[in-house]
């Protein structure tokens, strides 16, 4: 069995068509969509076109999908109320459905699948134990095997950071997919892995600058100052990756 990872699409339509159409994941026996699907210029599209796959498609939450169903619940954002990004959340809020809502709600924290050749995976959106947990290619290992302690999995997939990585814990491994809709590598693309007998990190080129019409077509609230600034310069990798190892020894959720 090979699974297609694709995590952190954020509403991002255009890049989630082109993961889609490759090859490697219409062959995919599974499809694991890992959280942080629609909060984002095109929520409501994002969620059509991953239910339309069937039960070939599952899902894990991950801690935007909470944050926007908390939106379309009307409750306060007291973190940072007057962000961008609260801005774009209550404006994708306003454009789902009250079934979509639900649908985001009803996803698991966490999922496993016995991969031949590869053993049992465990597919989460952060860490096993939190959806907004920080872990990077830069985080000590001491950490790591804190994060990763009673899990019998003997691979773990997240995402959360928009950073692709695959490092080894003890006799675990620890890989982020990456992001679908809003990479912070550097360059642009659409970010995803491959999890069979081997685990291949992958990237998709498609079309940004049309991709940032359509979305800009959506007339989304906020959507220059948070995704399109992020597509057409994509932040580099190593900064966001170091930014987000101070936010980790800070406390801070992201």
């Amino acid at each position: 069995m090979r699974v297609a990872a694709l995590y952190d699409i954020h509403g991002n339509l255009p890049a989630l068509e082109a993961v889609l159409a490759e090859p490697d994941v219409v062959a995919a026996d599974i499809v694991v969509v890992g959280g942080d699907i629609a909060e984002g210029p095109m929520p409501r599209e994002v969620i059509e076109a991953l239910t339309s796959l069937g039960a070939r498609v599952r899902f894990v939450r991950g801690n935007a999908d909470r944050e926007l169903v908390a939106a379309f619940d009307g409750v306060p954002d007291t973190v940072e109320p007057s962000s961008e990004w609260t801005a774009l959340k209550r404006a994708a809020a306003g454009r789902i459905t009250r079934a979509q809502r639900d649908f985001l709600w009803g996803q698991p924290l966490q999922l496993t699948l016995e991969v031949e050749g590869r053993g049992d995976v465990l597919f989460c959106h952060a860490t096993p134990r939190r959806d907004d947990e920080i872990v990077t290619e830069m985080t000590p290992d001491a950490r790591l095997r804190d994060v990763l302690a009673g899990i019998d999995a003997c691979v773990v997939v997240c995402g959360h950071t928009h950073v692709q990585f695959d490092r080894a814990v003890g006799t675990k491994r620890l890989v982020n997919a990456g992001s679908v809709g809003l990479p912070y590598e550097g360059f642009p693309g659409a970010y995803w892995a491959l999890i069979g007998a081997t685990v291949e990190l992958r990237r998709t080129d498609y079309d940004v600058e049309a991709a940032v019409e359509r979305i800009r077509s959506a007339g989304v609230d906020a959507v220059e100052e948070t995704v399109v600034a992020a597509l057409l310069d994509p932040p580099n990798r190593d900064a966001a990756t170091a930014q987000f190892e101070r936010m980790a020894s800070a406390g801070e959720p992201t």
